[in-house]
């Protein structure tokens, strides 16, 4: 019988695996975290984990890697810890995961590195089973992969017609690019797209399965969160604020991100598709005019 190699065994993983020494340069890099991160192991081999990479940060938006990094108090003393974080994508925006550090000994029992296993908790892979289940590539933007202008107004009318008929509330969120006329004049259309696309998924990744993203023209995206309440559309708003600040891409030697201004309203008891979206589209011009990268709710929120 032909057994699988250590190196094999750990790339047939599903989970993420890479091990550091103890100056946390990367010295291992299994299939698992190519698929989950979209480095390579060519990318990262030999890199410092801090390096225009993973970058962890936590649901506050803080940079682990520079203060509160799970493997670095791994090593120092030589507990296990688990975290749910957000790591950086090769592709710029932020992959939801949940980590274990542990320590790694050598045979007298002193710490000579840490190995981090991470698993992706996105529900995108759900998302796109969604979409081809439900036959909606009509529906979908092809260049962010969210859903284009035709399903977000489909979502609207099926959302109003439950409002008028069952009572049941909803939240939209208003939302656009900073500056990205200016970005775009700067880095060409190119850059600008995968920008679009980055900030899409990072739009993505705090939403429930029931809730939608769209793309609803440009720079410009709403998301339409079923049942939402004060709490939580500011919440979420929030947190989408965050994730695409913290996001980047490489362009040459440089770190390209942006950032979103946004209107959050939860709706009225007389509200229609027009009436919603005007209102969230009026309060994120509120956030423009305050100073940008920031949220401003409706009154009622």
């Amino acid at each position: 019988m032909k057994y699988m190699s250590g190196d094999q065994l750990l790339d047939s993983l599903f989970d993420g695996i890479y091990f550091v020494d103890t100056e946390r340069r990367i010295t291992y890099w299994n299939a698992g975290a190519e698929r989950i991160s979209g480095y390579s192991r060519n990318d990262v081999l030999g890199s410092c984990c801090a390096d225009n990479l993973l970058q962890h940060v936590d649901t506050e938006g803080r940079n682990l890697c520079l203060d509160g990094c799970p493997l670095a108090a791994t090593m120092l003393d030589g507990k296990t810890r688990e975290a749910k974080v957000f790591l950086h994508h090769r592709l710029g925006h932020r992959v939801p995961v949940s980590v274990r550090a542990s320590p790694v000994r050598d045979d007298q029992g002193v710490v000579i590195g840490a190995v981090e296993i991470f698993s992706d908790n996105s529900n995108l892979l759900q998302i796109l089973q969604d979409y081809e289940k439900l036959k909606q590539e009509a529906y979908l933007d092809p260049l962010t992969n969210v859903g284009n202008r035709r399903y977000g107004a489909m979502i609207l009318s099926t959302r109003i017609y439950d409002l008028y008929t069952n009572g049941n509330s909803f939240g939209v969120l208003f939302m656009d690019i900073d500056h990205f006329k200016l970005f775009n004049d700067r880095y060409g259309h190119k850059t600008g797209d995968d920008v679009l696309a980055m900030v899409a998924r990072s739009i993505s990744v705090p939403l429930r399965k029931i809730d939608v993203a769209v793309r609803w023209g440009g720079e410009e995206f709403i998301v339409i969160l079923p049942g939402a309440t004060d709490g939580t559309i500011k919440a979420v708003a929030e947190r989408i604020r965050m994730l695409v600040e913290k996001s980047f891409i490489m362009f040459g030697g440089e770190k390209l991100s942006v950032t979103v201004s946004i209107g959050a309203t939860l709706s009225r008891a007389d509200d229609t598709s027009i009436t919603v979206i005007s209102r969230a589209d009026g309060l994120m011009y509120l956030s423009k005019d305050r100073g940008r990268n920031r949220v401003t709710e409706d009154e009622g929120c």
